[in-house]
């Protein structure tokens, strides 16, 4: 595959302290990443998703999925999934991704945003199955988002729009210190996919 050439440094930390957050800008020409979209968009198993909120079950507009190289258990917002097996486009964005961060990846979540009306409140990726510290690849398709990060001490605030068949990478204490979102933006009239590369802890690790 040909990836699209960029003059972003992908070797700057954008954050000013406690954890490291990486850009690299986009991968992909505008045709390639459309295919992708496109291919992601017909061939994942997209289900809405569900949290647990003061004993209801909530089924969110957003849609998810999740993959990985053994039917891994993945808990947040108190619902379970397992992972689905790799299909052969996944397999090629993680081998990209991979090969981008020097980084290895066991699982990917995927979220489907229809519009700008749906996004994510602070949150960080701070759930027990994931190994500590450990690199986090995240690959945006389609509508252009912004994408902020918030110190859980000194409340400072970092963001940044995250492009078309982009890759952000965040690794090491990030989460442990910093907050992230996706701020609603009710101007965006087109959907999204992001994929989250992650490592899930097995017995081998």
């Amino acid at each position: 595959m040909d990836l699209f050439e960029n003059t972003i440094d992908s070797s700057l930390n954008l954050l000013p302290l406690d954890g490291q957050v990486n850009y690299f800008g986009r991968l992909f020409s505008t045709q390639n990443a459309n295919n992708f979209f496109d291919l992601l968009l017909s061939s994942i198993e997209w289900k809405n998703d569900e949290m647990v909120l003061l004993g209801n079950k909530i089924q969110t507009k957003r849609k998810v999925a999740w993959y990985g190289e053994e039917p891994f258990a993945y808990t947040y917002s108190n619902t379970t999934k397992f992972a689905l097996p790799w299909s052969a486009e996944l397999l090629e964005l993680k081998n990209v991704v991979e090969q981008q961060t020097n980084d290895y990846y066991n699982s990917c979540l995927l979220n489907l945003y229809h519009d700008g009306n749906e996004g994510m409140t602070w949150h960080c990726d701070g759930e027990k199955e994931l190994k500590p510290n450990g690199a986090i690849a995240s690959l945006s398709f389609g509508a252009e988002r912004k994408f902020s990060f918030k110190h859980i001490k000194t409340s400072q605030v970092v963001s940044l729009m995250l492009e078309h068949g982009s890759l952000l990478m965040m690794k090491g204490v990030t989460q442990s210190y910093w907050l992230h979102a996706l701020p609603v933006m009710k101007k965006i009239r087109t959907p999204r996919i992001n994929l989250t590369f992650r490592t899930i802890l097995t017995r081998s690790l």
